[in-house]
């Protein structure tokens, strides 16, 4: 199997290039399990964070575990918008999106609950990978819908084309 490298801080990882879509590939880079990389690029990403951050957000799932770093080591709330609707959400605002890591439509959604801690505040946006920009996107909306300023867009690793408006950790390239 073809790898790439990868360098989060002190922490090295060979990620295996796998096919994504007919033609392409990409570096697969997946923290979920993998604690010494994700309190790595926590603590890395937390000391970046522009001072007026109020809030941080991030979709559910592979990020999670670094906003929960990133939240701990700069003393910033976190908030996460879900990828399925629950009962339980009030007034809840949510966007469709297609990543390319998943390749068919996915459901972004914030429990109305937190719209209070979004709106009028800056919010930095916590992602593993910023790639085709379509999440990214839709958090935006999102969070500019409810009435938040996103302020920074925060990731381990841009994919793809350069992304000047993240700050992240590194960058990973297409293969094909």
């Amino acid at each position: 199997m073809t790898t790439h490298t990868v360098h989060v801080g002190r922490v090295t990882r060979d990620l295996p290039v796998v096919p994504v879509a007919p033609g392409v590939s990409v570096a697969l880079f997946n923290m979920l399990g993998d604690t010494e990389v994700t309190e790595e690029a926590g603590r890395e990403l937390a000391r970046l964070i522009p001072p007026d951050i109020d809030v941080l957000v991030t979709p559910e799932v592979k990020a999670l575990g670094l906003a929960h770093v990133i939240s701990r080591e700069s003393g910033k709330p976190y908030i996460v918008i879900r990828k399925t609707q629950k009962p339980y959400m009030v007034n809840p605002v949510a966007r469709e999106v297609v990543s390319i890591t998943t390749g068919k439509p996915q459901l972004l959604v914030l429990d109305g609950f937190d719209v209070e801690k979004v709106r009028g505040h800056k919010v930095a946006i916590v992602d593993d990978v910023v790639s085709s920009g379509g999440t990214l996107n839709s958090l935006r909306e999102i969070i500019e819908g409810v009435g938040g300023e996103v302020a920074a867009v925060l990731a381990v690793f841009t994919e793809g084309d350069e992304r000047p408006e993240v700050t992240a950790l590194g960058h990973l390239p297409l293969f094909t």
